[in-house]
């Protein structure tokens, strides 16, 4: 049992990685956080001639990249196709992508670049390439959202994290039912930490989630929901055929505009990391059963 002063109690329910952007996840037990978010999520991107970075939305076979981390490598999975093994020492030269407005900088993975860009463009049938991000070269949040000081990331869309209850999930599954629709599971959102046993969109409401360890803050440690997460077509692409749909973003328009989003449509919260120190590779590790604890804000 948490500290019952706090209004919202829960627990990880499920932890994920992203290790190349809009590929497949990958659910883990435990991972390490920084301030960037969890240890490889983000740190690959499928990047077109001009650097410009792809993502299912033009992609969907995307879904069905897997990435694998083992002890030296990333590998790249995909049916009918043989694996795709980079060192995760891989660097090479440097280059330059883009990322919604913001132009960053990545290296282009060296000798592996030309076996990586063969790969790509044989399983998505478009020309494209893999670079990795630069960790020398800081990218940070936006300062309009983040009010606690800078938040740097990597290659996500604009945060360190995405949180979701799954509560949020169940409440869409009940409407999907209802409309005689198929319910799917939290990967439709590619969250990086599901909360169990709070109510629906909790995340939207606390201030701060605390994380617990034997019933006491973790030294510090708290993740701060910091701007509502909008949505693309995205969570109507099924991550196990890549066959896109229309029910999912039909539902959630029906009762999730968001007026803090001038009426766009959100599910989930992009979330920041405080309370870690501002020292290159300053980490903890959490894990899936961990505690969360956060009071309600009031606006």
């Amino acid at each position: 049992m948490t500290d019952t002063a706090y209004d919202v109690q829960g627990q990880i329910a499920g932890l994920w990685i992203y290790p190349v952007k809009s590929c497949a996840g990958i659910a883990v037990q435990q991972a390490r956080l920084s301030r960037h978010g969890l240890q490889w999520d983000r740190h690959w991107m499928v990047v077109d001639a001009n650097g410009e970075f792809l993502t299912q939305r033009s992609l969907p076979r995307m879904a069905l990249i897997r990435p694998e981390i083992t002890a030296d490598s990333l590998l790249l999975h995909f049916a009918g196709q043989s694996s795709l093994q980079i060192s995760l020492l891989a660097q090479g030269g440097k280059c330059k992508a883009s990322v919604w407005s913001d132009t960053v900088h990545a290296w282009d993975l060296g000798e592996w670049a030309e076996p990586a860009r063969a790969w790509l463009t044989q399983v998505l049938g478009a020309d494209c390439r893999l670079v990795r991000f630069d960790p020398a070269q800081p990218r940070q949040a936006s300062e309009r959202w983040v009010s606690q000081g800078q938040a740097p990331v990597h290659f996500a869309d604009g945060y360190p994290l995405l949180v979701l209850s799954q509560s949020a999930v169940d409440e869409l599954n009940h409407k999907l039912e209802q409309a005689g629709e198929t319910p799917i599971d939290a990967r439709r959102f590619r969250p990086n930490i599901v909360i169990a046993g709070i109510e629906a969109h909790d995340e939207d409401r606390v201030e701060q989630f605390d994380l617990l360890d034997d019933l006491h803050k973790l030294s510090g440690l708290s993740l701060q929901p910091c701007k509502p997460c909008t949505r693309c077509p995205i969570p109507d692409i099924d991550p196990d055929t890549a066959v896109q749909g229309v029910a999912v973003g039909q539902s959630i328009r029906r009762y999730r505009q968001d007026s803090r989003m001038d009426g766009a449509i959100t599910f989930g919260m992009n979330t920041i990391v405080l309370g870690l120190p501002d020292v290159e590779g300053a980490s903890v590790q959490i894990e899936l059963g961990q505690s969360l604890a956060g009071n309600l804000r009031f606006d």
